[in-house]
């Protein structure tokens, strides 16, 4: 039957209470975030993971709740820095950048700064900081978090010289001035947009490698980017209970790292070419997932549930947005915005009733985008969603309360 656990995995989760009805059955029903809750801890404990909790070689942790609400989960100490390194010291286009010793700092929510400096606090037995300070913010002695600040947009110049500064401690420690960059590919672009304005480029060292992940990167940011850095610029897509399962290459291509795992895709809607991810995954022992549904959406090459056509993360099933054409993701929306433009930076779709819509939209320039891209940008959103669209140029789209951008008004960032 497809998408069954195999003899193997059914022994490693025999004793799992979470399991025991599907075991009866013989069937495993896909799970959802809800059902790894409902009654935690105790619809995991076997006697392994009690000892493992014991000898500290498992740990409950909340993860970051960027996504969603906060949900509890036991797995290994640093189970997704362990699978971040991994994939990063195996990846052809930045393993040198592992290999050579270079520190990483990490540009991304300030959920994930807060994360890192709560974790800190908690070991040390003393209660984190109001504002945590660099050494607080070092999850490793490879790995710091930079960002102390909800809104990248509204970092003033006094954040800006501290990042920069911070970063210059990291690169001065490798011999060859090598560092690694780890962001939100939005985070990073708001970075090169106020350095620029604010005349700090002298102070901002040139990372030897780039990964983007923690949120969906636009089409336009990654051209961004592109623009402004030479060194590889690789996207990252993986969740705090899975760790990381695809990375691309430097041209965007994806490939798996599936390690432990396995895919399988199921369309959103009948005949639909856009697909749930849902995951098998014993690479977390303490805490193995049996068809569980993630809540990322994908598209392939030919529009297939075949898991190794992956062409693109198309944002949260829980952003999709119907239409008489069938659900619209945010990749679908992504997608054609920056096929009529390579201005707009962030876009968010506005619904307002059956009929109506509003793309807010700012660009890099700050500057609105001129009659000719406006009409040709509200015509293709127009047929996208099936409805008569308006553009509107904002000086500012605030950011959602995790830390990132909900493409869809009255999603759940």
């Amino acid at each position: 039957m497809e998408g069954q656990p195999t003899a193997e995995i059914i022994e490693q989760i025999r004793d799992i209470p979470l399991y025991r009805a599907s075991l009866a059955k013989g069937h495993f029903p896909v799970l959802d975030k809800p059902d790894l809750a409902r009654g935690f801890p105790d619809n995991w404990m076997t006697p392994r993971l009690a000892a493992a909790l014991e000898s500290g070689e498992a740990e409950f942790v909340l993860s970051t709740g960027t996504n969603h609400a906060r949900m509890q989960l036991v797995r290994p100490p640093y189970f997704l820095l362990r699978s971040y390194y991994q994939l990063w010291s195996e990846h052809p286009d930045i393993s040198a950048t592992w290999e050579a010793g270079c520190r990483r700092v990490s540009l991304t929510t300030v959920l994930a700064t807060e994360h890192t400096a709560r974790v800190n606090a908690a070991r040390r037995g003393t209660p984190p900081s109001p504002v945590p300070g660099p050494e607080e913010r070092r999850l490793d002695d490879r790995t710091s978090y930079l960002n102390l600040r909800l809104d990248p947009a509204l970092w003033d110049r006094a954040d800006l010289v501290r990042m920069l500064a911070e970063i210059r401690a990291a690169q001065e420690t490798h011999p060859q001035g090598w560092y690694h960059l780890d962001c939100s590919g939005y985070h990073l672009a708001h970075l090169v947009r106020r350095v620029g304005q604010e005349g700090l480029w002298d102070d901002f060292p040139p990372p030897a490698s780039i990964i983007h992940a923690y949120e969906y990167t636009p089409v336009n940011v990654r051209r961004f980017l592109h623009q402004h850095f030479a060194c590889p610029i690789i996207d990252l897509f993986g969740s705090t209970e899975l760790g990381y399962l695809y990375s691309s290459d430097r041209r965007g291509t994806y490939r798996p790292h599936l390690d432990a795992m396995s895919v399988e895709l199921h369309p959103v809607a009948p005949e639909s070419a856009l697909h749930h991810l849902v995951v098998t995954s014993v690479r977390n022992p303490y805490m193995p997932l049996i068809r569980y549904r993630s809540g990322d959406c994908v598209r392939t090459a030919d529009g297939t549930p075949d898991p190794t056509r992956i062409t693109q993360f198309a944002g949260r099933a829980k952003e999709l947005l119907d239409t008489r054409h069938g659900p619209v993701a945010q990749g679908d929306l992504d997608r054609c915005v920056s096929a009529v433009t390579p201005h707009v930076f962030v876009q968010q779709l506005r619904p307002a009733g059956p009929a109506e819509a509003v793309l807010a939209y700012t660009t890099f320039s700050g500057a609105p985008l001129g009659r000719p891209e406006t009409a040709a940008l509200e015509a293709a959103v127009s047929d996208l969603t099936g409805r008569h669209c308006r553009a509107d140029h904002r000086p500012h789209i605030p950011i959602g309360r995790s830390g990132k951008y909900s493409w869809l008004a009255g999603g759940t960032a």
